[in-house]
């Protein structure tokens, strides 16, 4: 029985030509760029790393995984009033000033409410809740969008471009 290897052909002879010949050598490649894709076969020895294959948790809390006691807290406390500095769809987070001043706060993408995705210069309503596990810092829960900038485009969720 012949065996062909992969991408080779049988060419139109006989069978007992073909047996009696030894197969061709493997052809070098041509192309400069396929030169390179020789080398990924190669097994890259790596060091053990204790963090490989785990997840690291991040170490701000989401709605997700804020706790009900810090949810409750924050829902029960004062709105606040402030403009967003900065928001980031891609990264995930953002900064909202305080309109009473102070630090800036940190706003995270999973407590933003509504349809709107944050600019800067929108002005907004949020509670504020600590960041664990030493609870110096604070960020913005429960973020709703009261303003928008003037003459900015906003993007809904969706995706959608809204000129305000």
């Amino acid at each position: 029985m012949c065996v062909l290897a992969l991408g080779e052909r049988r060419s139109p002879r006989s069978r007992s030509a073909m047996s009696s010949e030894p197969p061709p050598p493997p052809q070098p490649p041509t192309h400069q760029a396929s030169v390179g894709l020789l080398d990924t076969q190669r097994v890259r020895d790596r060091s053990p790393s204790p963090l490989r294959g785990n997840v690291v948790p991040s170490p701000l809390p989401t709605r997700r995984t804020r706790t009900f006691s810090a949810t409750v807290r924050a829902s029960q406390g004062p709105v606040y009033r402030g403009v967003c500095k900065c928001f980031c769809r891609s990264k995930g987070h953002g900064f909202i000033t305080p309109a009473d001043g102070g630090p800036d706060i940190f706003l995270h993408i999973s407590d933003v409410e509504g349809e709107y995705v944050p600019m800067e210069g929108d002005e907004v309503t949020y509670k504020m809740c600590s960041i664990p596990p030493k609870n110096e810092k604070l960020q913005a829960v429960e973020v709703v969008i009261t303003h928008l900038a003037p003459g900015t485009k906003h993007e809904t969720w969706s995706g959608h471009v809204v000129s305000s």
